[in-house]
């Protein structure tokens, strides 16, 4: 047990503004009296409330992270995140126990649990806390919160950059991007003083009520909105679903204002917008939630159903999507396959390990379909242009994407709060590992590649027109297995990665979907070189 200063030690006197002999007073007694064994709450800290969290990430880490990682050192790294709230405070190890000190000076002392024993080194990192609160004034004030998150950015800090710790209130608003939330449809922004609705998505509350953009929200239940930050505004317009809310607004040709109650649904973010223009579809999608294949299918059958001429064709804008849910971008790109591999996913826990099949029916009826993406392009936007491109469905056309070829498993933790771990590899259909390399576009259009002035007038004739190289490169690309960096960075500087959002790229794509035989060779040059690397697939 950690040995902490009792109540007769007088406790309240570890203070660093304490007088010299204090300290000393409370130094020994540290190191005479044992902490009674209890289920002790201090200043809203609990430790059987602590272990249980702190348990629940050590062991999710210990058991799914990519690489194998000692529970010991899972500990050990929480253990010093402490430092954060208090950089006075630092752990040491010894032979069969773990000292807590301050500045040099040992002020708790604990046994060490076993190596493998998680919820050991999790009751050893909670009851350090308690004693730390006790001693360090900045570790009292601080939070559980504060202190779950400095445990767990300290675990983490040694992992890649995509695994992370989540609070209470941002893994709210995450898992509300994710699978939605109970709301009413619609979305502000704030214009001086004003609340201004600036979108409505159609079906929702907002929409049946008849409210229009440019409204202006004065109160949510009788809350003046006027100076509250969007947060707070946001927590009052949503909800539990079939909950009432009661907005008051104005309008230009309403100035008196109206009141209406709107019950709460739920919500999901829109992610997809459309539009067509002479025959060509064009389905923006900005990230990946729980109904964005459905949203994307919904936009081309709605679109087949009104279209006054049969469509050309389609381009799918992947630009600046930054991915989301796994499952939704293999549901999108089975959308237009009817049959073999989409992705796989593979590491080191088994329930990661995956292979993804198409089994659709292709709904654009195999018209032509061209995906743009560039430098922000990441996760399951790659996922679904690297398939589509590799099964010879797509003509991908912009900049290399970002790269991010990793899954991330997210554990929802006792406190609310979550943990997101990277637990696998993406391995494309052609056998190579999108990691750190991205998706090499067919047609590259990057500012920055070093290519003819030919080139940039006409990329997609010039893609076609050097087929060889295009080919030589993509050979390279998907050779399989993970590459060395120097290789993955020479790869990449044939086109390389920037953002995009300007139209070049959507006129490009136009013409390769206008010219069926410009298409056609497009997709002659990722035909040559797909092949399924069975041994990386393995």
């Amino acid at each position: 047990m950690i040995r902490m200063p009792s109540l007769d030690c007088g406790n309240r006197l570890g203070l660093r503004a304490a007088a010299l002999s204090a300290a000393l007073l409370l130094a020994a007694c540290a190191a005479t009296q044992p902490a009674q064994e209890t289920a002790r709450k201090d200043g809203g800290f609990s430790m059987p409330a602590a272990t249980e969290v702190i348990a629940t990430g050590y062991e999710n880490v210990a058991e799914k992270y990519l690489q194998p990682l000692p529970v010991r050192e899972i500990g050990m790294e929480g253990l010093r995140g402490l430092g954060a709230i208090d950089p006075a405070f630092a752990v040491e190890i010894g032979k069969d126990s773990l000292m807590l000190t301050d500045n040099g000076r040992e002020f708790a002392r604990e046994p060490l649990p076993r190596g493998d024993d998680a919820y050991g080194w999790a009751r050893l990192t909670a009851r350090a806390s308690l004693a730390a609160r006790d001693w360090s004034e900045e570790m009292r004030r601080a939070s559980p919160e504060k202190i779950y998150e400095a445990v767990f950015d300290g675990m983490l800090s040694e992992l890649d950059i995509y695994s992370r710790y989540s609070g209470r209130e941002e893994a709210q608003r995450n898992r509300a991007r994710r699978d939605g939330f109970g709301g009413v449809g619609l979305r502000f922004r704030q214009t001086g003083d004003m609340i201004e609705v600036y979108r409505i998505t159609p079906g929702t509350p907002a929409a049946e009520a008849d409210l229009r953009v440019g409204d202006v929200i004065v109160s949510a239940d009788d809350v003046p909105l006027k100076g509250l930050p969007a947060r707070k505004i946001v927590k009052l317009l949503r909800g539990p679903v079939d909950t009432s809310v009661r907005l008051r607004l104005t309008r230009a040709d309403r100035p008196e204002g109206w009141a209406v109650d709107l019950i709460r649904r739920h919500i999901v973010p829109t992610t997809v917008s459309h539009t067509v223009e002479d025959g060509v579809l064009y389905v923006a999608v900005d990230s990946f939630n729980q109904k964005t294949a459905e949203s994307v299918k919904k936009a081309i059958l709605k679109t087949k159903a009104e279209a006054k001429a049969p469509l050309k064709g389609m381009v799918m804008d992947l630009r600046g999507n930054p991915g989301g849910l796994l499952r939704q971008s293999i549901k999108l790109a089975n959308l237009f396959l009817t049959q073999g591999h989409i992705i796989t996913t593979r590491g080191r826990h088994p329930d990661s390990v995956h292979h993804y099949n198409a089994d659709g029916d292709d709904v654009l009826n195999g018209l032509p379909l061209v995906i743009l993406i560039d430098g922000k392009s990441a996760s399951a936007a790659e996922i679904t242009a690297a398939a589509l491109q590799d099964r010879g469905r797509a003509v991908v056309v912009g900049t290399s994407s970002y790269g991010k070829g990793s899954v991330q498993t997210v554990i929802r933790l006792p406190n609310d709060g979550e943990l997101t771990i990277t637990w696998s590899k993406l391995i494309t259909p052609t056998g190579y590992t999108l990691h750190g390399l991205g998706v090499h576009p067919i047609v590259c259009t990057s500012s920055q590649a070093d290519v003819p002035a030919a080139a940039r007038r006409d990329p997609a004739l010039a893609a076609v027109g050097a087929e060889k190289t295009q080919t030589d490169i993509l050979a390279r690309w998907r050779r399989g297995g993970i590459l060395d960096e120097q290789e993955r960075t020479r790869l990449r500087a044939t086109c390389p990665p920037e953002r995009h959002s300007d139209t070049q790229d959507r006129q490009v794509a136009k013409r390769i979907i206008e010219d069926r035989s410009l298409y056609a060779r497009a997709l002659t040059i990722t035909a040559a070189t797909a092949r399924a690397d069975t041994a990386a697939l393995e």
